[in-house]
């Protein structure tokens, strides 16, 4: 299934979270301009594995790199986030997962 046949909100946010696989994450990063890495898909299976099994937790860049930091292979900051989705790890690395909106006030 391309991203093409999937429902999206008014923003460009999957309304269904389980119909997301990699390559619509390299779809979405496409439109996006962001070139997906390795410690991408760090973040992005972080956020899915936080809002699926944590309640729909969606954390903010703080917690992201708590939460990260035992997984990443250098030292993790909020600046390194930023370097891999410069438009707001909890935005832009949020929609990419395919998750929803959050809500949380910053990013675009």
């Amino acid at each position: 299934m391309a991203l093409s046949d999937l429902e999206r909100d008014n923003h460009g946010y999957l309304v269904n979270l389980n119909q997301w696989n990699e390559n619509i994450a390299k779809e979405l990063a496409e439109e996006e301009g962001v070139n997906l890495t390795n410690d991408s898909f760090k973040l992005i299976n972080f956020l899915r594995d936080e809002y699926i099994n944590n309640n729909a937790n969606q954390p903010n860049e703080r917690n992201m790199v708590k939460g990260l930091k035992d997984d990443w292979g250098g030292k993790l900051t909020t600046k390194e986030l930023y370097t891999l989705f410069p438009k707001g790890p909890a935005k832009q690395a949020g929609k990419i997962a395919g998750l929803p909106e959050t809500k949380r006030k910053g990013g675009y």
